[in-house]
C-alpha cells in the first residue's frame, strides 16, 4: 500500500516540478497542482485503506478496558512492581 502512494507522492512532485520549471507555468500552478493531484488524493487514499486498522486498535483497546484484571494467558496475576524485583542474597 505504501510503496503506490510514495510512487504517487513521487509523480506528483514531478509534475509539480514541471509546472514550476514551465515557461509559461508559475509556482502557484505547481503548488495547486500538488496540492489537487498529490496531497489530498493521497491523504483521501491513506484513510480510506487504514480503516481497518483503526478498527482493529480501537476493538483491541475496548477489550483491553473491558478486563484488565485477567493477568497473563497462563492464568496467573500481573505481577506488580515489587514482584519484578530479585530477592536479595545473604553473604556467609
Amino acid at each position: 500500500m505504501y510503496l503506490v502512494a510514495i510512487a504517487w507522492a513521487y509523480v506528483a512532485l514531478m509534475m509539480a516540478a514541471a509546472e514550476a520549471t514551465s515557461p509559461q507555468g508559475s509556482w502557484f500552478g505547481a503548488f495547486v497542482t500538488l496540492m489537487l493531484y498529490g496531497v489530498l488524493p493521497l491523504g483521501l487514499l491513506l484513510y480510506i485503506l487504514g480503516t481497518p486498522g483503526r478498527k482493529r486498535r480501537r476493538r483491541a483497546a475496548e477489550l483491553a478496558a473491558e478486563s484488565p484484571s485477567q493477568g497473563d494467558a497462563g492464568g496467573h496475576a500481573a505481577a506488580g512492581p515489587a514482584q519484578c524485583l530479585a530477592a536479595e542474597r545473604e553473604e556467609a
